[in-house]
């Protein structure tokens, strides 16, 4: 029989979304009780520094500095951990797992970077690891793929997951921001940390995107397979040549297979969406996933990335799955099922191409670039350049056919070599999502 007994839990990690996560817990407790038949309680709380001010009171006798406390403590069945990082994140999960906890994280580097060895200790040890916080905030991806869409060979998954390039992004555009200054505005709203390397270089996101390409496809993805580019060269020009050609400018996460050799292919980059794309509205620090599976055919999910309560609804909910599944074997994680192939190499990825190039005003110029293409079988869409320029210099933008990325690079590397090539050309993909 299910027990009735408090389920008592050790919360590591007392930061913004742990803060949110106790605060929710007491607030709803009775809610929490009628819903899964059980008291939750937050039993004891390890924190990296005891003299910290805190919004909220914490009860002197429940907290700790030593994180093996809570594995030790016999009373405790559940670890919430919200600590951060990798490697000491990693240990005491692993450490948790071997002692028969099971463990609720939000950790998605964790994942990305030690999924495959902290999944197979909870699978040895008959425990569970829960992560739906670990993956676009309050949005339920993690349980749809994992439960809802059990049903189907997953086709693609595309979206936006990291909410502060998508705040960047969308203050650039509506209001003209350059990039330097939407950033300042972001990290003074909250919305990116005082070093935002990892959301702007597109590490956030494809940490995230690793997660979903495991879940959705049982084999893990290295991260050193997978292509990351951020959004940190996106300038103001770029946004005004993709909002004259129809486009809008997200950082997306594309996982997609590639049914014809059963090849994974996943990658963050800032792209080219169509405007009339549902994707390309969502504004703001909120994500958007788009699942599509063979039998379900196209599904959307919208809502909050990030933020302490969106988070800690996420880290709740896995709170009350644990009391669910309390007792039974372990049967969710990263368990590799084998039915498709490798990650497939970026070079080998096909897309259409924004290219935006600043070269010297001088006749023939226009003709160099489009014979370094053609030399690689890379068509040319369109052309667009402004007529105002400063003297001497010309700002040419240019979309192009469907072409194999590592053709791509080749390309761009003679481009960039030209003697009337001023600055570093910018090349970002062109979506068909």
């Amino acid at each position: 029989m299910p027990s009735t007994a408090p389920l008592k839990i050790g919360l590591a990690g007392f930061g913004n979304v742990g803060a949110g996560v106790y605060k929710n817990l007491i607030k709803n407790r009775d809610l929490l009780r009628e819903r899964t038949g059980r008291e939750i309680e937050v039993h004891r709380i390890a924190v990296r520094d005891l003299s910290k001010k805190r919004e909220i009171a914490l009860p002197e006798e429940r907290v700790t500095t030593d994180l093996s406390e809570l594995i030790n403590d016999n009373e405790i069945e559940l670890i919430v951990e919200l600590i951060g990082g990798i490697d000491r994140a990693a240990e005491f999960v692993k450490a948790a797992l071997e002692a028969g906890k099971s463990v609720v994280t939000g950790n998605k580097a964790l994942l990305a970077e030690r999924g495959r060895e902290l999944f197979e200790v909870a699978q040895a040890n008959g425990t569970h690891i829960y992560y739906e916080a670990a993956v676009a905030g309050g949005i339920p991806i993690i349980k749809t793929v994992q439960e809802s869409l059990i049903g189907n060979h997953i086709q693609s998954v595309a979206g936006i997951i990291n909410g502060t390039c998508n705040y960047i992004l969308t203050r650039m555009t509506d209001a003209g921001l350059q990039y330097p200054d939407a950033l300042e505005e972001a990290q003074q709203l909250g919305y990116a940390e005082a070093d935002p390397t990892l959301d702007v270089n597109g590490w956030d996101a494809a940490h995230k995107a690793i997660i979903l390409a495991s879940l959705s496809y049982g084999c893990w993805v290295p991260c050193d397979s997978i292509h990351v580019e951020g959004i940190e060269r996106v300038t103001k020009p770029d946004i005004d040549f993709a909002d004259q050609l129809g486009y809008t400018i997200k950082l997306l996460a594309i996982i997609k297979l590639h049914e014809e050799d059963g090849a994974i292919e996943v990658r963050v980059q800032p792209s080219l969406v169509p405007k009339d794309h549902i994707i390309s509205s969502v504004r703001g620090v909120f994500n958007a996933i788009l699942v599509t599976g063979d039998v379900v055919g196209e599904t959307l999910f919208y809502g909050s990335g990030a933020g302490q309560d969106p988070t800690s609804s996420s880290v709740i909910g896995d709170i009350a799955d644990a009391v669910a599944r309390a007792g039974q074997e372990s049967s969710q994680g990263f368990v590799t099922h084998e039915l498709y192939g490798q990650p497939l190499p970026v070079e080998q990825s096909v897309s259409k191409y924004y290219l935006r190039v600043q070269v010297a005003d001088q006749p023939g110029t226009l003709a160099q670039i489009a014979s370094i293409l053609g030399d690689h079988d890379i068509g040319i869409l369109s052309m667009m350049q402004p007529e105002e320029e400063e003297a001497g210099a010309a700002t040419v933008a240019i979309t192009l056919h469907f072409a194999p990325f590592g053709k791509m690079q080749e390309a761009l590397a003679k481009i960039s070599a030209l003697d009337c090539v001023q600055e570093e050309p910018v090349l970002m993909r062109v979506e068909s999502i």
